[in-house]
């Protein structure tokens, strides 16, 4: 017999995931709780974690995701769905919003309590979003929008606070272009065929016809007038004898050269045959053909269809480039002011790895030897045996492979203050640390050189905002200290994490790749980056005109990429946000005051040679 959970949140899991089987009508798919991104696959549900607190808000985000799901699993159809959706970015995204919006109405029409869950999860996403704090129509989501109108206006009910902001904004424009489209929503809303005709409507209402591709429907009606048509001919009608002979007149001189040729090449398609037979210009001029343009190099190695509108305004910048000297050392000794108290624990901390490290470069034992000293770990064997002979030791010089340590430092507006203060002082007390072992540090760090956009955006906006533009922002990628650099030298630099307005938004999966190419090129035996984080890749101005998940994809891609080729050793460190959900090797601290100890111990174990010791410190040992 298993042994009883005590954890006390087990039934109540037990209790939603049998209930989401019953709203979802659907016995045989699979529910569990993860602290990875909700989702949902064909013979799966992953749900928000629900940790033994079973606080308020964790409560209510999981039942609001089980019956979102549920009411997408009873009244969705996926081959339908498909059949209509459109070919451009923004116009599938409002495609998606509506039928999602669809699926939770006519839920909450049917099963009244629902609405009020999947209220609550409405309401967790606006806030984590910051939907209630934008004031720019431009900053909204106009998809998000137009799924949140669709909601309130098929079920009556007001949104939650923050989610009713970004309806407010697009609702007038949206209501003046697609105001009489949006009247018949009562009449197809329970039936997903008429209602996908319809959500393409409100598209083309709003201005994106051009990205609706194909009319399924269209499609339909030609194929039964092509049918009709061939019904009406004779069926023993031929092509005419004028035809015939005209082609073949045309085509002889070419038709006996191919009969000269080989047998192997006379076994072409008949789609060749009938391209050559029908070109007159078959015969090229002598020298070689015209070649195409070669295609434009792809952005990210990682993801080739990741796009940048602009790379024109990005940076790759010296930290002393950014500041003059005095303010460098100004900005320097504030840092030295802010974080005296805490200087003393890293130092320490940092003394620790260092003869951790020095230990291993300098020492190590070979055993069993037959002359050294005597190993008195293996005396027990002679005590139990007297014919067993002595065992002795003998020390030798270790070889450590010459190794390079970059730190990669998010450098976004959510950083501002204590914690990128203790990140600075912890980068500048482990690059001295490091470097008097003879390993070497580079210390990165990235933001973007103005809020929502800067000089990006604006050629967006004077282009007539062409549809999926991809990353929509200028890049800084700030180097404080270059590997072969001295510390002494490159001291005052970091003091710049200080300087107001320095910090803005952070997109990570670009900064990670330059990182790593950075690395890639260096001539160390081993590599280790560590990227140190508070949150996922935010950009408000890429994420308003693309996919919600747009720079998370490509974070995913790049680190799998760099895991991959195995060039260099990643891992990460999440600062009160679970970056274990991206990377393998990851820690996440709740409190800026353990940043010193977790970045000190991230790093003894990787040095460590001992397995098991390296698995217990990075906190993923296993039960034996």
């Amino acid at each position: 017999m298993s042994a009883k959970s005590d954890n006390p949140a087990d039934p109540f899991k037990k209790a939603l995931a049998e209930a989401t089987r019953v709203l979802a009508n659907d016995p045989d798919v699979s529910v569990s709780f993860s602290v990875d991104p909700s989702g949902m696959t064909d013979e799966n549900m992953r749900l928000p974690q629900v940790s033994r607190r079973m606080t308020k808000a964790e409560v209510l985000l999981a039942r609001g995701t089980a019956d979102a799901y549920a009411m997408q699993r009873r009244y969705h159809d996926v081959g339908t769905h498909a059949r209509y959706t459109p070919e451009g970015q923004l116009a599938r995204d409002i495609y998606n919003a509506l039928e999602t919006a669809r699926c939770e109405a006519v839920g909450a029409r049917a099963m009244p309590g629902t609405a009020g869950n999947i209220d609550a999860k409405i309401a967790t996403e606006a806030a984590k979003k910051g939907y209630g704090q934008i004031e720019e129509i431009a900053d909204a989501p106009l998809s998000v929008a137009a799924g949140y109108l669709l909601r309130h206006l098929a079920t009556g009910r007001a949104l939650p606070e923050g989610a009713d902001n970004v309806m407010d904004l697009w609702r007038g424009q949206i209501e003046a272009k697609a105001g009489t489209t949006l009247e018949g929503l009562e009449d197809c809303l329970t039936d997903q065929t008429a209602f996908a005709r319809f959500a393409r409507q409100i598209i083309a209402d709003l201005g994106y016809g051009d990205q609706l591709g194909e009319d399924p429907d269209g499609e339909d009606e030609d194929q039964e007038d092509e049918a009709s048509s061939e019904d009406d001919q004779d069926p023993d009608s031929t092509p005419s004898d004028d035809e015939d002979s005209e082609e073949d007149s045309d085509a002889a001189p070419e038709q006996s050269q191919e009969d000269a040729g080989d047998a192997s090449e006379a076994q072409v398609t008949m789609d060749q045959m009938a391209d050559a037979e029908m070109s007159e210009e078959s015969d090229l001029p002598d020298g070689d053909a015209p070649l195409d343009p070669p295609p434009p190099a792809p952005v990210s190695d990682a993801d080739p269809d990741y796009r940048v509108f602009s790379t024109q305004y990005d940076e790759e910048i010296r930290a002393e480039d950014l500041a003059e000297p005095i303010e460098l050392e100004r900005l320097r000794a504030y840092l030295d002011q802010q974080l005296e108290p805490l200087k003393g624990a890293v130092s320490r901390l940092a003394n620790k790895l260092q003869r951790r490290l020095q230990a291993q470069q300098n020492r190590s034992w070979e055993f069993d030897r037959e002359e050294g000293i005597l190993d008195a770990g293996r005396l027990a064997r002679v005590v139990a045996n007297p014919t067993t002979p002595l065992s002795f030791k003998v020390e030798k010089d270790m070889e450590f492979r010459d190794t390079v340590v970059t730190l990669l430092l998010d450098n976004s507006g959510s950083m501002r203050g204590r914690p990128i203060s203790i990140a600075a002082i912890c980068a500048d007390v482990l690059a001295r640390t490091l470097e008097r072992c003879d390993v070497k540090v580079e210390i990165l760090g990235f933001t973007t050189r103005a809020w929502k956009g800067g000089q990006s955006r604006e050629d967006w906006l004077n282009e007539g905002r062409p549809q999926q533009p991809g990353r929509l922002n200028d890049l800084r990628h700030i180097i404080y200290k270059s590997a072969d650099a001295p510390w002494r030298r490159t001291r005052p630099n970091l003091g710049l994490m200080m300087k107001e307005g320095l910090l803005k938004e952070n997109i990570d999966g670009e900064a990670l790749e330059w990182a790593h190419r950075r690395m890639a090129v260096r001539p160390e035996a081993r590599k280790i980056l560590m990227v140190i984080s508070d949150g996922a890749p935010v950009d408000d101005s890429t994420l308003s005109v693309n996919s919600a998940n747009y720079l998370e994809k490509h974070l995913r891609d790049v680190i799998a990429m760099v895991e991959k080729k195995k060039l260099v050793e990643l891992l990460a460190i999440g600062i009160g946000h679970d970056v274990t959900r991206y990377y393998d090797r990851a820690v996440t601290i709740t409190d800026v005051e353990q940043l010193a100890g977790a970045i000190t111990e991230q790093l003894a174990a990787l040095f460590d040679s001992d397995p098991r010791a390296r698995a217990r410190v990075m906190g993923i040992a296993r039960a034996s």
